[in-house]
């Protein structure tokens, strides 16, 4: 394929990049570029259309990390197989089928961070589980509270519903459509006090004795509410995008726990190919369903944000998890879980009955941070923040020469950084702990043991500060460099 030819001047306002991208998509998805094709290169698509070379770059990145494309080294980018494997056509009936008359029965009237939140404050913290709390919108906040509790209301007082507040639901319900894509309405999510809680809940709306699939390495909290509920968990080694189909049949499993757009900790995407063989895999039984985690999503640097997998998921086999701890702050212990229809109506019959573990003035002032436009203006500049965070210490590790790869980059809230030391990564950890620097390791994150290799660090840059990161490295260069592996002269 030598040309494509993409209106630029009509439609909706978007960036021209985006505009390219949905085009692409589109002709994918209907068939009329067919699997195999090469596209053509970004330096004669640039000229075609008349725009900047790095405006397709962009384009083609962000098809490539959904898995519409793929890059051959010296050959060029072609056109992946999606269509055969699932209808991608946008349909939501959620709505229709809750006014159609099904018969929904309304509802009766610890999370450990690795050391995340010890009261020991080190010096300069580079965990992946921290924030910037300098940013934080104080002052809204503390206006939202005045203005709830201005009014002497008897209700605020009360438990409330125990899926959540109706009014927040249905904001987040708006969020979570126009921010990933979620098909959802109200009645669909489950509102609670962290993660952990609604993974509990879960089971009990799932039933016992189920196998429970998950990455290795992973996030541990999940695989331990998992199996302290009696949970079978199983695990496969997580590859590039994590969860490969052939693995999936093989160990038999009813749930998969998945992070499509971010997967911690590796900060791999899930392709878009490899999402539509999980989601043919759990339409093919009952009782099969997808968990996503859509761990970190809010925060991606490069390209626009990557559709949630529930967002392609006509058979209701996707149980969406998503909190507010990265978002807002750990503190505030709102996490949301949007069920099918079908799981919704078990939840009514068996978990109705507990109350909310969300306090009702926190909900309210979390509803009318989301309401008054105060929540997508403080993620907005949250991202900017953190991309200025991202880009520097990015580019602060590439200058070292005892820094052999870095991977995850470009989302989230940390990078992985491999270390050319004879060091393990618990003495780096250790070192750099008496030095005043909260570190961890790929290591502490896997269910079994991790494989044999050099150090893997996890650098978390939502704490620090540039001048903080700066100094954090120099001391880590310092215990580094004392243990460096000789490189062989070339």
């Amino acid at each position: 394929m030598n040309e494509i030819m993409i209106d630029l001047q009509g439609g909706a306002k978007a960036p021209l990049y985006e505009k390219i991208y949905e085009y692409i998509k589109n002709e994918i998805v209907d068939g009329k570029i067919s699997k195999g094709e090469k596209l053509p290169s970004t330096r004669l698509l640039a000229k075609n259309l008349s725009v900047s070379r790095s405006t397709v770059e962009l384009a083609y990145d962000q098809l490539l990390a959904e898995g519409y494309i793929e890059a051959e080294p010296y050959r060029g980018y072609f056109v992946c197989d999606v269509e055969a494997l699932y209808q991608l056509e946008q349909r939501n009936h959620m709505q229709e089928k809750l006014q159609a008359g099904q018969d929904w029965q309304p509802g009766w009237k610890t999370e450990i961070k690795h050391g995340a939140g010890s009261s020991k404050q080190k010096e300069i913290d580079f965990s992946p589980y921290t924030i910037d709390t300098q940013n934080f919108p104080y002052n809204v906040w503390r206006k939202l509270h005045k203005n709830v509790l201005l009014d002497d209301r008897e209700e605020i007082l009360l438990s409330g519903d125990g899926q959540g507040d109706h009014e927040l639901r249905m904001a987040i319900a708006d969020y979570l459509h126009q921010a990933r894509g979620v098909n959802c309405v109200a009645e669909q999510i489950i509102i609670g006090a962290g993660n952990e809680y609604l993974e509990l809940l879960l089971a009990q709306v799932l039933g016992e004795k189920k196998t429970v699939l998950m990455d290795d390495p992973t996030y541990l909290q999940a695989y331990r509410t998992f199996s302290n509920m009696g949970y079978l968990v199983k695990n496969i080694p997580a590859e590039q995008g994590s969860m490969p189909i052939e693995a999936v049949r093989r160990e038999n499993a009813d749930i998969l726990y998945v992070m499509p757009s971010h997967q911690f900790p590796l900060g791999t995407v899930m392709p878009l190919k490899q999402r539509l063989e999980l989601l043919k895999w759990a339409s093919e039984k009952e009782g099969r369903y997808l968990i996503e985690d859509d761990h970190d999503s809010e925060y991606r640097y490069k390209g626009k944000p990557i559709p949630s997998l529930q967002s392609i998921d006509h058979e209701e086999k996707v149980i969406y998890l998503g909190t507010f701890s990265k978002s807002i702050a750990p503190s505030l212990r709102i996490s949301y879980m949007v069920l099918p229809l079908h799981l919704l109506k078990k939840y009514q019959e068996s978990c109705s009955f507990y109350s909310t573990t969300v306090s009702k003035i926190q909900q309210e002032v979390l509803r009318e941070f989301i309401r008054g436009g105060y929540f997508g203006r403080h993620l907005n500049k949250m991202r900017g923040i953190y991309k200025n965070k991202h880009d520097f210490l990015v580019g602060e590790l590439k200058k070292k020469n005892w820094v052999q790869n870095i991977a995850g980059d470009n989302a989230g809230l940390h990078v992985l950084v491999q270390v050319n030391t004879t060091l393990t990564e618990e003495e780096i950890c250790k070192k750099a702990a008496e030095c005043g620097i909260r570190l961890m390791g790929i290591r502490e994150h896997y269910i079994h043991t991790p494989p044999e290799g050099r150090p893997v660090l996890l650098l978390g840059y939502g704490k620090p500060d540039e001048q903080e990161i700066q100094k954090g490295l120099e001391v880590l260069e310092s215990i580094v460099l004392e243990n460096r592996i000789p490189l062989p002269l070339r």
